[in-house]
């Protein structure tokens, strides 16, 4: 492994580490400090903000053609995915959330096979149907263990997977067209306006007098993490590692989101997390794994 790839993998690795983490931070000042839509408007609005600070010194023209294709990526990758992820977040379990979104690779394969013709091979099949009786098995088995899980959170989440993995399968053309930060730039401008409607109002509804240390420190990193941070990190290690490589690194969010929730529940006193952890979910976990491990296998060993 050569100094640059290191470094890519780093990056990734930090990236996926925030994202686990993440998943129960947020979930601490949800619904009680700020409502799910509120904190993505503060979410897209904030890391929207730092990206096109950014982008003030990268001139790069768009061609017209492409703005409906940008505005498509901001309402599916931004408003929609977002939206969906807090509002699922803020009904269910960390631990459930961190599981269901280790089926991105799979729903990417399945919209790559329809929008950019990718061969469907037998491995391919496989951990698509293992990966898939995994997720509905956790979506499924919803609120029964006892803790903060939700079936209807679980469905967020899923189609919260469904917009993600289909915004990156459309979004790939532009990120080789044109420089990866100019289109996220514009696809975070694009997300916000859809979003706008959305979360507007609930930000008016907000109390930020109520707001304590703790829920400032939890919003800015989200803003700065979850979102500036990790687009960031993500884009650099796309410049020197294959996009397989840089979406195994998602099957770390479940194993840090279990040390996160083994942490709040036996040195912070959420023990209410605790009941999230059962054999169901650990085996659905591991069955998502070994699908997304089946469909990014490459046959001969290349």
């Amino acid at each position: 492994m050569n100094k640059n790839n290191y470094k890519a993998h780093l990056a990734l690795l930090g990236a996926n580490i925030i994202y686990g983490i993440n998943h129960i931070v947020a979930k601490g000042v949800m619904p009680n400090k700020i409502g799910p839509s509120a904190f993505i408007f503060l979410r897209i609005l904030g890391a929207g903000l730092l990206f096109w600070i950014i982008k003030f010194f990268i001139k790069e023209k768009i061609q017209k053609k492409d703005y409906t294709l940008l505005a498509i990526g901001g309402l599916l990758g931004v408003a929609t995915n977002q939206l969906l992820f807090f509002h699922g977040l803020n009904l269910t379990s960390p631990i459930d959330a961190s599981i269901i979104i280790t089926a991105v690779p799979v729903m990417v394969l399945i919209f790559s096979v329809f929008f950019l013709k990718e061969k469907l091979t037998s491995n391919k099949i496989i951990g698509i149907i293992i990966g898939g009786i995994g997720a509905i098995l956790l979506i499924a088995y919803g609120n029964k263990s006892g803790g903060t899980s939700s079936v209807l959170g679980n469905i967020y989440i899923f189609l919260n997977s469904v917009s993600y993995a289909l915004y990156l399968v459309l979004i790939k053309p532009l990120m080789k067209k044109y420089r990866p930060l100019t289109v996220i730039s514009w696809v975070f401008l694009f997300g916000f306006i859809f979003m706008l409607p959305f979360g507007l109002p609930d930000v008016i509804k907000t109390n930020f007098y109520a707001f304590t240390l703790n829920t400032y420190l939890t919003v800015a990193f989200v803003i700065i993490g979850t979102t500036f941070l990790t687009y960031l990190l993500n884009i650099y290690a796309l410049t020197k590692v294959s996009p397989s490589v840089n979406g195994s690194y998602i099957y770390l969010q479940p194993v840090i989101s279990f040390i996160m929730v083994g942490i709040y529940a036996y040195f912070l006193g959420h023990n209410e997390y605790a009941r999230d952890i059962n054999l169901i979910k650990i085996l659905s976990c591991f069955m998502v794994i070994i699908g997304v491990y089946l469909i990014s296998k490459k046959v001969g060993g290349r």
